[in-house]
């Protein structure tokens, strides 16, 4: 298809309203209930976890990527990665981020915007440890988002496999989790005629405020 075509790519969206009075208290409890929801239905989304992390860095530039979500609580959202990488720089020097769930095959979508933190070191380790030992070799290999050929990657790969051979792998220094601390949440549902709901929680204060968003 030609992109002066693009205007041809268009579907109409069930009719499923999003309602104020059908939410949770808070964003984290619904959007647990919205996840769960995903997790049923592995065939339609093979990774549900997977999400968008935009940043921006110093000068305001911004970046974006898919990561995965290996964790939330009432503190925020929790990816892991090389904190050397560029979203590990631009959440050092600028950290505000936002996260989206593109979960297009059942016409949803949660938007989270706030500020990005570095989880703890035991919380890092904990999960570190949990990790497949390939991709804990994985981790050391990388120098992330640096310049490689794939013969060097696989190569040092293989230095480091041979040289754990038969031991625990350290986590690295520069290798650990981020959280997403939001100040906003949406949940986004599509509806007929481009009249779809936006549901957005707003931290005020201590408290969470449910408000509509006009599509």
């Amino acid at each position: 298809m030609k992109g002066d075509d693009l205007y041809k790519l268009r579907r109409s969206y069930a009719d499923n309203p999003l309602n104020e009075a059908d939410m949770a208290a808070d964003p984290f409890t619904q959007f647990e209930h919205w996840f769960d929801h995903v997790l049923g239905i592995p065939d339609v989304i093979a990774e549900p976890n997977a999400m968008v992390l935009a940043t921006a860095d110093a000068d305001g530039q911004p970046s974006a990527r898919m990561v995965l979500l290996k964790g939330f609580d009432d503190r925020g959202f929790v990816l892991h990665t090389n904190y050397t990488s560029r979203k590990g720089q631009e959440a050092a020097a600028n950290p505000k981020g936002s996260l989206v769930f593109p979960w297009n095959h059942i016409e949803r979508q949660v938007v989270i915007v706030g500020s990005v933190e570095k989880v703890s070191d035991a919380e890092s380790v904990e999960y570190f440890s949990a990790r497949p030992r390939g991709s804990q070799i994985a981790a050391l290999t990388s120098e992330q988002s640096q310049v490689i050929t794939r013969e060097g990657l696989e190569r040092r790969w293989a230095e480091l496999a041979e040289k754990y051979a038969g031991d625990p792998i350290p986590r690295p220094d520069f290798w650990g989790g981020l959280r997403v601390v939001p100040a906003t949440v949406e949940f986004w549902q599509g509806r007929n005629n481009r009249l779809h709901d936006r549901l957005r929680y707003r931290r005020d204060a201590s408290a969470w405020v449910l408000e509509r968003l006009s599509p």
